[in-house]
């Protein structure tokens, strides 16, 4: 298989040429350009970390597939904003919601893709226990989440209203960041559940 990049595994490649087209084609005429920027930086800082750290570290396959898929997700929404996103209205019609949910999803998403990468990490570099490391990789997981949710509100208060509105997409709910820190720390526990279950019956 060719390789796309020099010195990456060609599966790895693959994923990382798949973000690279897909992040391309949604920087096409997105709905807000300066949300769209400001949405990026996570995927730059999330692209210079994993290229940096390459050689040194390496995620297992599983985990990066993981990553990928919370960015292709992530870069949906950064390209018609999270609040405007149209499978967030899908979802609004079919279930008769009250609000475009699509934000709701992709923190549960961030929960529950990127507890596994964490726990890998964990579990490499500190060498902890694997009980321990679940429930450590739930602690970072929402740590994280409630980073990004100060993060934006910082950026919210930096930018015009307009902006920050479209940013932050609370869509009028008061207690927006925090359902969403729990969303993903609820997708984070059955990531763990899930892992957990797998492992006994493996050992069965």
């Amino acid at each position: 298989m060719t390789r796309i990049f020099p010195g990456v595994r060609p599966t790895h490649s693959l994923l990382a040429g798949w973000l690279l087209l897909f992040w391309i084609i949604t920087a096409l005429n997105p709905s807000y350009r300066q949300d769209w920027l400001l949405e990026n930086l996570l995927v730059l800082v999330a692209a210079a970390i994993l290229l940096g750290s390459y050689r040194r570290f390496r995620f297992s396959t599983a985990s990066y597939a993981l990553i990928t898929l919370f960015l292709t997700l992530h870069l949906i929404g950064a390209h018609y904003t999270y609040s405007e996103t149209p499978f967030g209205f899908w979802l609004q019609d079919w279930f008769d919601l009250q609000r475009n949910h699509y934000d709701r999803l992709v923190h549960f998403a961030f929960g529950i893709l990127l507890a596994y990468p964490v726990r890998e990490l964990l579990l490499r570099v500190t060498g902890v226990k694997q009980h321990w490391a679940a429930l450590l990789a739930i602690c970072v997981v929402l740590a994280l989440s409630a980073l990004f949710e100060a993060m934006e509100a910082l950026a919210a208060v930096l930018v015009s209203p307009d902006l920050g509105t479209a940013y932050l997409g609370t869509q009028g709910d008061e207690w927006d960041a925090q359902k969403d820190s729990m969303l993903a720390m609820f997708g984070a526990i059955l990531a763990m559940i899930w892992l957990t279950f797998r492992s006994r019956w493996r050992q069965a």
